[in-house]
């Protein structure tokens, strides 16, 4: 979970108030999902004390800063919701003196770009440590490690308006990135700078890559990577900077903008819109003045609240609650009908301009119930007694762990999220079917995998080292698109083998497969497979009473090649439930 380390004296001036003791304070961290991690130093001087906040939601990025989580303790106290007149909506576009031009060479590489300007005030050394905080929480955690997002702060007093986000050559472009001396071309940072180094998988396949430059050609960036030496160096004392974010997200663009200008705003500077001039259309148009509004409102039926929260509300109750957290309500009607034909009571909620983690009505009551308090609620007993029992397609895995080990073969238990890479491209596949998470964390953990075979191959990947034979296996959930499913996916508990030696073949998977289905008691028939993933000729699939159950063979070379094995393997998988289901 995101962790960040706030200024005290900074943090209570933003929250409005100092906390009497630290069980107090722990408490009030409650309202935003957080908890301290570790106290200030009382010896420091008060200036100088750090609090360490721990937050528990990876999906309120706005809360990864000093300002962000001192807002949602403020909100909590005072129940006022705080205005921010910069933002341009659909309807509303706010004045922009000056502009960034989005030339269409960065279109097909990091297309999005959001951006403002922050002045009034200088800033202070606990002020740009929160900044650069700020801006490495939102790229790493929210960004995924920069790829969809990531910030860029500049000194506007050396900047030539307009600005050009443009691709380039990166051999014919150098520049002093921060902190060297001599320049270097945008190839060489990606060899030679530890961010180039630690970054460089983003862009390095890219012809193009991006670059910001101003009107007289100075470099202000090379995005995702780093920025210039000069224009790109804030410093204790400027007085006015300039934001940008670019990345491959636009949503998420332009939310960690809206997250940086409010966050600013609260720390006393003045925001002033800037102008995205695009080549070409956006979601939100060719023309986009940012700081932007994009936010959906969301309705929910007071009866539905009552039956999540066992407790009937008022929507004044509801929205009184709403506003505890930053949030604006109203009393609403739905365009859905109930049963008499008469629209349904509830409230619709509209997001502040920092968030955009509201996709369903039980969200919605998750920040009713965050607002009133849980103290609110009176206790219950439950009023059903319940016992509980193994599932039988948990009696039933567990029998064929038995037999599988009993085969020579070594359990496994791997996690349920891949990257395309391994999950699609490594297996040869389409990934017509494979169920895309909306918003990850990572892209290691992007897809939810449709097979067992790649995590079984990603340790036979690892284990060239040890004595052969391998003999791996795990039975465990996969998911993939079905139209026939209410939720459009269909989630199985499926059986993956691995045999890697040697002398595994197609033979060797098929004897075992045989003694695996006569402990089960169950017949099967085979076929000739056509999968990808094995050697055709030297795969088969199984048909169990009429439906397909798996496949197994000789994994196809190119397949292996994919995984660095050198060795010969032999595979299976089968659909557990099938089997127990027609038992």
């Amino acid at each position: 979970m995101p962790k960040i380390e706030v200024n005290e004296e900074h943090f209570f001036s933003l929250a409005g108030r100092r906390w009497d003791s630290r069980e107090a304070f722990e408490e009030a961290l409650t309202c935003a999902k957080a908890e301290l991690d570790e106290g200030a130093d009382e010896g420091a001087p008060p200036a100088e004390r750090v609090l360490k906040i721990e937050l528990n939601d990876t999906n309120r990025p706005d809360l990864w800063a000093t300002a962000g989580c001192a807002r949602a303790l403020r909100a909590r106290e005072t129940g006022e919701i705080p205005r921010y007149d910069f933002f341009s909506s659909g309807a509303v576009k706010r004045k922009a003196d000056r502009a960034v031009i989005v030339e269409g060479s960065v279109k097909g590489v990091r297309p999005f770009l959001a951006g403002f300007v922050a002045k009034g005030k200088a800033i202070t050394d606990a002020a740009l440590r929160d900044m650069i905080q700020s801006q490495e929480k939102l790229a790493w955690n929210f960004g995924r490690k920069r790829r969809a997002v990531s910030m860029g702060i500049y000194r506007t007093a050396m900047i030539s308006w307009p600005i050009v986000y443009k691709g380039v050559d990166p051999d014919s472009v150098s520049f002093v990135p921060l902190q060297f001396t001599e320049p270097l071309t945008l190839r060489q940072i990606l060899k030679e700078h530890p961010k180039g180094r630690e970054y460089g998988w983003i862009q390095e396949h890219e012809k193009l890559h991006p670059l910001l430059v101003d009107a007289k050609g100075g470099i202000l960036s090379y995005p995702p990577i780093i920025n210039s030496a000069d224009i790109g160096a804030v410093q204790v004392g400027d007085t006015e900077v300039f934001v940008e974010l670019t990345g491959t997200d636009l949503e998420a663009v332009t939310l960690s903008a809206s997250i940086m200008a409010c966050d600013l705003t609260d720390q006393g500077f003045v925001i002033e819109p800037v102008e995205i001039r695009y080549d070409y259309e956006t979601a939100f148009g060719a023309t986009v003045v940012t700081p932007y509004y994009f936010q959906q409102s969301v309705f929910c039926s007071l009866a539905r609240i009552e039956k999540f929260l066992g407790l009937p509300l008022t929507a004044a109750e509801c929205c009184a609650a709403l506003q505890k957290t930053g949030c604006r309500g109203e009393a609403a009607q739905d365009v859905e009908r109930g049963a008499a034909g008469e629209a349904v009571p509830g409230i619709r909620l509209f997001p502040p301009e920092y968030r955009n983690d509201f996709l369903h009505a039980a969200d919605v009551i998750e920040e009713v119930v965050i607002g009133r308090g849980l103290s609110s609620f009176e206790p219950a007993r439950p009023t059903e007694a319940t016992i509980g029992r193994l599932l039988p397609i948990t009696l039933f895995s567990r029998k064929v762990k038995e037999i599988w080990t009993g085969l020579g073969y070594q359990e496994m238990i791997y996690n349920y999220l891949g990257s395309r890479r391994d999950l699609v491209e490594r297996m040869r596949g389409d990934g017509g079917k494979i169920v895309q998470i909306a918003n990850p964390m990572t892209e290691n953990y992007e897809f939810v995998r449709d097979s067992v075979l790649a995590s079984l191959l990603a340790s036979e990947a690892a284990s060239a080292h040890a004595v052969y034979p391998h003999k791996l296996f795990e039975i465990g959930k996969i998911a993939y698109k079905n139209e026939a499913e209410n939720h459009g996916v269909s989630t199985r508990q499926y059986l993956g083998t691995l045999h890697a030696a040697p002398e595994a073949n197609f033979n060797t998977i098929s004897a075992e497969l045989q003694t695996f289905f006569y402990y089960i008691s169950r017949e099967y028939t085979l076929a000739e497979s056509a999968d990808p993933r094995f050697i055709a000729g030297r795969a088969a699939e199984i048909f169990y009473r009429g439906e397909r159950a798996g496949v197994f063979g000789e994994l196809h070379p190119a397949v292996l090649e994919n995984w660095d094995i050198t060795t010969p393997c032999a595979a299976a998988e089968i659909d557990a439930e099938l089997l127990l289901n027609h038992g």
